[in-house]
């Protein structure tokens, strides 16, 4: 049978990484992480700098349904390891988290430094050995390859956990370069593809040169059975933000099916259509177009801009016409951005190529978790938990194989 002794190298030092390592220093396992960048969480330290959203609090049945075609994949994992039990194991880290005003989760101090740090003391209290700047080129034989700063080096292990992220921010280490390594192994990989990302849209000049940088809000966008209110950014080459992220997984598959994406806005989500068609079937009069949709739409600055974006000079004179633009405004989006812009990938290891404990068929010993994994979830906590839950759940599969085998 295996020993608490077995050897173990994890590949990849973000959350689902760590936590792999956790459970399986807990098991009694040798184990040995490497990862190419200098320090081992960069991505997850990014995520946090504008306040670490680590989960959220909403019912479980609905925050299973924020993965979409992968709940039936993802559901064993939050089974054992959801949103609660998250906050009750940061909690054990000495790290407090509270509950904001929209059901998201974060740190007391709203940074992800403060748990790492307290996290990386913990393991390396456990026996954690950390090999930095080892970036994984393959097998030679049964033997791992890394290339680090003095030369190429071999090393083997009695079991393997790969938690190299997907393919955005490559410069934090997610570069997706593991793809090509697995598929010369026979394993099958959805390509990946950009998630809660922006889009290009094709501005005019004079509204990029005007207008990018700046927020629309409120607005209610509306795609296909999907309706979400919230806020987003006017970008020079399209839009970014909260609200495209939600709409970003359907709106990249229609893309790919028909070249464009249609999302329809509503300008003035507060505003009633028919109210809104009296106040603008006023005459104008002396005021100048700007005034008129202030006084009496509400829009201007950037919203007025859009309306000028699909509107010709005559159709603000015809109340039907400009009351249609302000309440289903047509965004036509027509590229999501690259990969190395975007939040998260979809695509990964296909879930078909694992078995329930995330080991990969036909290559024994080998397990995968994070976003490696073939899915994807909307920002709101979702990602992280996911990669927290994928982690655990990897790492005691490799803990259970050890043991079992002979």
């Amino acid at each position: 049978m295996g020993t608490p002794q077995s050897k173990v190298i994890i590949i990849g030092g973000g959350p689902a990484g760590l936590m792999a390592a956790e459970q399986l220093l807990a098991g009694g396992a040798q184990v040995d992480l490497y990862d190419a960048m200098p320090t081992v969480g960069r991505k997850f330290l990014m995520a946090g700098k504008g306040g670490l959203n680590i989960t959220h609090s909403e019912p479980a049945d609905r925050f299973l349904a924020r993965f979409g075609k992968n709940q039936a994949e993802i559901a064993p994992m939050l089974v054992d390891f959801a949103a609660e039990a998250l906050r009750a194991w940061i909690h054990e880290l000495g790290v407090e988290t509270f509950v904001g005003t929209s059901g998201r989760v974060f740190p007391a101090e709203m940074k992800a430094a403060p748990l790492l740090r307290a996290w990386l003391r913990r393991l390396r209290a456990a026996g954690l050995t950390l090999h930095m700047r080892h970036r994984w080129l393959g097998w030679e034989g049964t033997n791992l390859r890394f290339a680090t700063p003095g030369g190429d080096i071999t090393t083997s292990a009695d079991a393997v956990v790969l938690a190299m992220g997907g393919g955005s921010w490559p410069k934090l280490g997610s570069d997706g370069a593991w793809t090509r390594i697995l598929q010369d192994r026979g394993v099958e990989i959805a390509p990946l593809q950009p998630s809660n990302c922006g889009f290009d849209v094709s501005w005019s000049s004079y509204f990029r040169d005007h207008y990018a940088g700046q927020p629309v809000k409120p607005v209610v966008a509306r795609f296909g059975d999907v309706k979400r209110q919230g806020e987003f950014v006017v970008t020079d080459p399209g839009v970014e933000g909260g609200l495209i992220y939600a709409l970003s997984a359907p709106a990249r598959d229609a893309i790919a099916a028909t070249g464009k994406a249609v999302i329809h806005l509503d300008l003035a989500p507060a505003r009633d259509h028919k109210k809104l068609l009296q106040e603008l079937s006023r005459p104008r009069g002396k005021n100048s177009l700007s005034n008129y949709l202030r006084k009496y739409a509400g829009l201007d600055g950037v919203k007025a801009g859009l309306l000028r974006e699909v509107l010709a000079p005559a159709d603000f004179d015809n109340a039907e016409r400009l009351v249609t633009a302000i309440k289903a405004f047509p965004l036509t989006l027509t590229a999501p951005r690259p990969l190395a812009e975007v939040i998260s990938t979809a695509g990964g290891v296909r879930f078909s190529g694992l078995d329930d404990n995330l080991m990969i068929t036909g290559q024994p010993g080998v397990f995968c978790a994070g976003e490696m994994l073939d899915w994807e979830a909307p920002t709101g906590g979702y990602l992280l938990t996911a990669c927290f839950a994928s982690g655990r759940k990897a790492g005691q599969g490799a803990l259970s194989w050890l043991k079992s085998r002979p």
